[in-house]
């Protein structure tokens, strides 16, 4: 005896059984573009039909004057109508898969995505007519009808509802649910995979399960909505079988990707990076070729140039000019080179540290006062230095960055963007020492000769290549110029800054401070060369001794190179590659040791323009309907950008002619706009402004529908703490223990534990983007909903039955 397969007997889950069906050819859905026609008589003449209205995701309507779109927004339909639709459905004719002759090569509009197809709504009033005649037809295949649709794509559906004179407005709104409804995903799915009327008739049931009424005497139903910035996605409509219990919240989501499992063998990680980035090799450098990454090349290049010659500066006056500028160039280039070729997360920027400089000056002044040669004991530390990474590469220590929870990462994060923001003024402030201001005297006088205020011109270009820089970047959301304009601008956004600048500064003729950039490729010092030994004159226990501070070099570099990396390879950045903790701390190691030979700096992630990099590569979806905000699809990843921005920084001696024009105060204020710009997107500084923002005026985060508020204000103040704490240090002559105050931060973390239960951390510590968190909310909250309707309606039965 057979088992017969009945659909089930409510909306929705009739409409579940109808998408489960195995899909054939005919009835794979696509994106849909709907049309309202309406029969239109004017002055006696014939009728003849007039589009009157359009849907690809929102409905734009034609304005009375019938020369212009509406904006678009979210159509609001009634019940009446929704409920007159369903009517003409149950009792119309509908024909599925009727087939007819395509008359025409299918072309496809810039906004209409590729492979969509036409639903036409055709309604009107005829005198002659005495009753309505109602018809849905689905066309198997899709047919291009000649006039029919404004964009040349196929027809698939049909909608005619045709009646007797006097329900005009009715009609109108009929043939306006039956469009809107078209552009429902889970409908629309329907539509496409239908058999017979019974299941349209339970498509739009499911459809008006769904719906929300809002009150008639509490909103005006002539305001236009506007479209929302992000839909949720209507798969759990479709597919509740698949919700996440509400156990999902109750741990903490960790690093747990296969980059950072423990393979208990020598060098195991590594291996199994380099197997895993090694198929997208060749990818990352055809994938670089684009107008976005010309963009961030140019933009990067003279971001990074400015903080390697001043840190090869800075470095010059601590050690007498043992390394200096010409010294700090080519290790950048050098180190970013092989990093942007080799690494297995190409899209970290090496740089420079602070701690790095302090413990230069510690040892330089621990040399000069034990007469031993600064560089090769320098030399020793970083050979040590680079064996210990590599020994923490060979047994998968980069496994312990699971650990790394969001709290660290953005007490990191916001420190190196304070850091930035704070360097940026300091260094405007310090120019007043070099020119300082005129407010009296000869400079001033009418008699006297005058003299500009160079420092309030430093000002001036400094805050305006901040506030142009900031401009530029949200160009691509302006209503003016065409969308290629508007992203062209907002890519090339610094550069172009860079470029006003430097012509606006040239042609006022005030002598601001220039960048200045070594000129010869030769060491800074006549008394060395490019190749240190590791003993020199110094005794043969230097050698041992030094790795006491190569235990500590070896921390900083480990926590900066590794945070960053966690920052850099963040779920929400939907990078599709793959990350490699570990390649990445061998190719730093590697330059570590060839740098401590030449007598180079050393360079590891900097976090700051890491984030620069990643955001300015974030790609967007090119075909959007109109009034729907383009979706973020991921970061264009490739090796190209980097690439060029360290081979051009090595080249940079021999562009001194053209680099020579550029202000610092220019540099200075791209300075300000990375730090500013990267604070963006830190969930630390919302919750900030929590302190002082009313509850009802506070957005609504996923964190304050779960966790009470002097929670999330415990959480923050202590994340404060640390933050004050860690800038305390970096700003101390304690600084050289910076890393190890980093490092503290994960046992900060753990302590939480005592204090936070584990479902709040996993709402307040976790690296979720905030539109996941909401979408598996919501997922929750259907599911809950979803077993309380099913067990009523199973109640129900019994009763019945009994």
């Amino acid at each position: 005896m057979g088992l017969c397969l009945l659909p089930p007997g409510s909306p929705s889950q009739r409409v579940q059984f109808i998408l489960r069906t195995k899909e054939d050819e005919r009835h794979v859905p696509h994106h849909l573009f709907s049309e309202l026609d309406e029969i239109c008589v004017k002055g006696g003449q014939d009728a003849e039909w007039k589009e009157t209205a359009r849907w690809l995701k929102f409905e734009e309507d034609v304005e009375d004057g019938g020369e212009r779109w509406s904006k678009p927004y979210v159509g609001t339909l009634s019940l009446h109508s929704l409920s007159e639709l369903r009517s003409c459905i149950s009792s119309g004719t509908v024909l599925l898969d009727i087939c007819a002759n395509s008359i025409e090569e299918l072309h496809f509009m810039k906004k209409i995505p590729t492979g969509a197809e036409a639903s036409n709504v055709l309604v009107g009033e005829l005198d002659f007519l005495h009753q309505p005649i109602v018809a849905f037809v689905r066309l198997s295949p899709a047919v291009l009808l000649s006039g029919m649709t404004e964009v040349p794509i196929p027809t698939r559906f049909l909608f005619v509802l045709l009646g007797p004179e006097g329900k005009a407005h009715q009609y109108h709104e009929i043939g306006r649910s039956m469009a809107t409804i078209m552009t429902d995903e889970v409908f629309r799915d329907v539509a496409y995979e239908a058999e017979n009327g019974a299941d349209l008739v339970a498509g739009i049931d499911e459809f008006l399960d769904q719906v929300t009424v809002l009150p008639p005497g509490e909103w005006d139903p002539s305001i236009r909505i506007e479209p929302p910035k992000n839909v949720p996605s209507q798969e759990k409509r479709k597919m509740p079988g698949a919700l996440d219990d509400s156990a999902s919240h109750s741990t903490l989501e960790k690093h747990s990707g296969p980059e950072l499992q423990r393979t208990g063998r020598l060098f195991g990680g590594l291996t199994l990076d380099v197997k895993r980035k090694a198929p997208w090799f060749w990818s990352d450098f055809r994938d670089g070729l684009s107008l976005q990454c010309l963009a961030s090349f140019l933009f990067l290049y003279c971001a990074c140039m400015s903080p390697v010659i001043t840190f090869g500066g800075l470095l010059g006056e601590v050690t007498n000019g043992h390394i200096s500028a010409m010294e700090s160039l080519l290790g950048a280039s050098m180190a970013g080179v092989v990093y942007s070729l080799f690494a297995g997360q190409p899209l970290t920027i090496l740089g420079s540290t602070g701690p790095v400089l302090v413990f230069e000056k510690i040892l330089y002044k621990f040399c000069k006062e034990y007469t031993l040669s600064y560089l090769s004991l320098r030399a020793c530390i970083g050979l040590w230095t680079a064996f210990l990474c590599i020994v923490l590469v060979a047994t998968d220590a980069s496994c312990l960055v699971c650990y790394v929870t969001r709290f660290t990462e953005e007490a990191f994060a916001s420190l190196i963007c304070i850091i930035f923001i704070y360097e940026a003024l300091e260094k405007l402030s310090h120019l007043r020492d070099t020119y300082p201001v005129h407010f009296q005297g000869p400079a001033c006088g009418s008699d006297g000769p005058y003299t500009p205020d160079v420092f309030f011109w430093c000002c001036i270009l400094f805050f305006a290549t901040f506030a142009l820089s900031s401009f530029l970047k949200k160009f691509k959301t302006s209503r003016y110029f065409p969308t290629g304009v508007r992203s062209t601008v907002s890519d090339f956004a610094v550069f172009l800054t860079i470029v006003i600048m430097v012509l606006l500064d040239f042609m006022v003729g005030i002598p601001s401070p220039k960048l200045h950039v070594p000129h010869t490729f030769k060491p800074t010092r006549d008394d060395r060369g490019w190749f240190i030994s590791p003993i020199g004159p110094n005794p043969w226990w230097t050698v041992l001794a030094a790795l006491v501070p190569a235990l500590l070099c070896t921390i900083l570099i480990f926590m900066d190179q590794q945070i960053t990396a966690v920052i850099v390879n963040r779920k929400e950045h939907k990078l599709k590659k793959g990350c490699g903790y570990h390649l990445d701390l061998f190719m730093v190691a590697v330059m570590l040791g060839v740098c401590s030979v030449m007598g180079l700096p050393w360079f590891v992630a900097a976090t700051v323009l890491s984030i620069t990099h990643v955001n300015s590569l974030k790609v967007e979806s090119d075909c959007s309907a109109p009034g729907e905000q383009p979706k973020f699809l991921g970061i264009r990843e490739q090796r190209v950008t980097g690439l060029l921005i360290f081979v051009l920084m090595g080249c940079s001696v021999f562009f001194t002619s053209v680099l020579k024009f550029i202000p610092m105060p220019v540099l200075y204020g791209v300075f300000l706009y990375m730090g500013v710009s990267s604070l963006s997107g830190i969930q630390f500084f919302d919750r900030l402004k929590l302190f002082w923002m009313p509850a009802k005026h506070q957005p609504d985060f996923i964190y304050l529908r779960h966790v009470p508020l002097r929670k999330v204000h415990f959480f923050t103040v202590i994340q404060l703490i640390c933050l004050v704490l860690l800038w305390t240090i970096k700003v101390s002559r304690a600084a050289i223990i910076f890393p190890m105050m980093v490092l503290a931060l994960v046992f900060v973390r753990k302590a939480m534990d005592f204090c936070f239960s584990k479902r709040e951390l996993s709402f307040l510590d976790d690296l979720m983007p905030e539109r996941k968190k909401k979408l598996d909310d919501a997922r929750n909250e259907a599911g809950e909903e979803e077993e309380v309707r099913l067990a009523g309606s199973s109640g129900l039965d019994i009763s019945l039955g009994l």
